[in-house]
């Protein structure tokens, strides 16, 4: 566990960012399963996003290694 003297570890991360049906902006980190936020805000989701990594780095102890992000693809299905 890191002492409070000790420099905060940093990392970046993907956040994919949808605008649901009701308005809100819905970010979503795939690197951390599970770690999502929404807000009426562009400004406002990316501190929530914040907050969710961060509580999410204090309790799973298991962090995927850094991925090299590609893209993203949009693909359209006929059914």
């Amino acid at each position: 566990m890191r002492k409070k003297k000790d420099k905060p570890m940093s990392r970046k991360f993907n956040v994919i960012i949808e605008k649901d049906e009701d308005g809100y902006y819905v970010g979503l980190v795939p690197e951390l399963p599970g770690c999502h936020t929404q807000a009426k805000s562009l400004d406002e989701l990316q501190k929530r996003q914040k907050e969710a990594i961060r509580l999410y780095l204090e309790v799973e102890k298991d962090i995927p290694e850094n991925r090299h992000f590609i893209g993203i693809q949009q693909i359209e299905v006929a059914w």
